[in-house]
């Protein structure tokens, strides 16, 4: 057959180019961006080419501390800043502090076994792939690589140099995993527990589930990185305990970090200028209604993409501590709705609602308020059409491809 006697490209062969096309685009304006930075002196190194700190130096501070055997100095405000300062080799405004049980505490240990910025640099190489791989995971298809770069909340993640690649791995795999996997997703779970807030739904959905396993697994997992915590000395647990309320003081009542930053309902209320009772009110209410209606859909006749959609959604609504670093999160529950979307087809209102829900993620250095918050809702609402969509059509319409197989090579 000629060029001219070619068959068209299918509707669907179309979609994926111009998928493609636009997940390079803004992958390698991403990349550009950085780069600019880093020649602008706004990120890693400032114009005298020193290092510049971001969250990442709370974390190399409190590895740095472990090795000179004083872990429970990493929740010492104080003590902690110092190494901090000593890091970047000089003085900055501010304090990041150290928000992590101390089983985090080997990881840090060992990114500081390098200088800081060799650690930053390697943090990010390690985390970024895992949080890619676990989008290709679930889309099924090599697009799925430029799919996870090129959504927005990559590159806050990076700019920050903070842990939501981690956490999108982590959630990413376990729900990539829960079908045919169930220790290795009980064990992703248990995992997740260097970042508890995140898991407050897993236990619920797993009971309803009855999958013993998967929670066997987990409890198995976190228990025993808890032991293993117990080596840097007790000190570290009663110094966690102690500073937990002091913490939550400073970002949740006094907002240190900025009200309009938190991107959570909770953060919502407070940036409004709402009371911390009404506050936690309004979240204890989301949490409970999330929980409920996730109990009820994995009891439902949905396939198993959507439930783990809502699982990944509900999972970032639930938790009162959000910060835009976070959202790599909500890639995971994106690539359900996409490994259906490419299979079978988008409904109409889709592309609008994700672009829409890219751009607030995009915008927020922008406009300063909580847009992540309205992202994610975006998200949790296409997850529920597409849900409630499933429930009134007839089963045999519904696809049955395993998690895992790619849909198309």
């Amino acid at each position: 057959m000629s060029a001219s006697e070619a068959l068209p490209a299918a509707p669907h062969d179309k979609l994926r180019h111009r998928l493609e096309l636009t997940a390079f685009a803004l992958a390698l304006g991403y990349a550009l961006f950085l780069l600019g930075c880093v020649f602008q002196g706004y990120w890693l190194i400032d114009g005298a080419r020193q290092p510049i700190a971001n969250d990442f130096v709370n974390v190399w501070a409190a590895g740095r501390l472990v090795l000179d055997g004083h872990a429970a100095a990493a929740y010492d405000w104080t003590l902690h800043r110092e190494v901090e300062v000593n890091a970047i080799g000089h003085e900055f405004d501010g304090y990041y502090g150290w928000h992590y049980p101390p089983t985090f505490l080997f990881v840090a240990a060992a990114l500081a076994t390098l200088p800081y910025l060799a650690a930053a640099l390697m943090w990010l190489a390690l985390t970024l792939p895992a949080y890619v791989a676990a989008v290709r995971a679930i889309i099924g298809e090599r697009i799925g690589v430029l799919l996870a770069c090129a959504f927005p909340g990559v590159v806050w993640n990076i700019s920050a140099g903070q842990n939501g690649f981690l956490t999108a791995a982590l959630i990413g795999g376990m729900l990539a995993s829960l079908p045919r996997r169930p220790i290795v997703a009980g064990v992703l779970l248990g995992l997740l527990t260097y970042k508890p807030q995140f898991g407050i739904l897993f236990p619920i959905v797993l009971l309803f589930d009855r999958n013993w396993r998967v929670l066997a697994a987990a409890t198995a997992t976190a228990a025993m990185i808890v032991a293993a915590s117990l080596a840097l000395g007790q000190e570290s647990w009663r110094a966690f305990i102690e500073w937990m309320p002091v913490t939550s003081a400073a970002v949740f009542a006094d907002g240190r970090a900025g009200l309009n930053k938190l991107q959570s309902l909770f953060g919502v209320v407070r940036w409004a200028g709402g009371s911390m009772t009404a506050a936690s009110v309004a979240q204890g209410l989301l949490v409970a209604g999330l929980a409920l209606a996730l109990a009820k859909l994995w009891r439902a006749p949905v396939r198993y993409e959507i439930k783990a959609a809502a699982l990944a959604a509900a999972s970032l609504l639930a938790t009162p501590y959000l910060y835009i670093y976070d959202f790599p999160v909500l890639a995971i529950p994106l690539a359900f709705l996409l490994r259906i979307g490419l299979a079978e087809g988008f409904l109409p209102v889709e592309w609008p609602a994700v672009a829409a829900a890219c751009g607030l993620i995009l915008a927020f250095p922008a406009l300063a308020m909580p847009t992540g918050f309205a992202a994610a809702i975006i998200v949790a609402a296409l997850v529920a059409r597409r849900a409630i969509a499933e429930l009134g059509s007839p089963a045999g319409a519904r696809s049955n491809a395993p998690l895992g197989k790619a849909v198309a090579a």
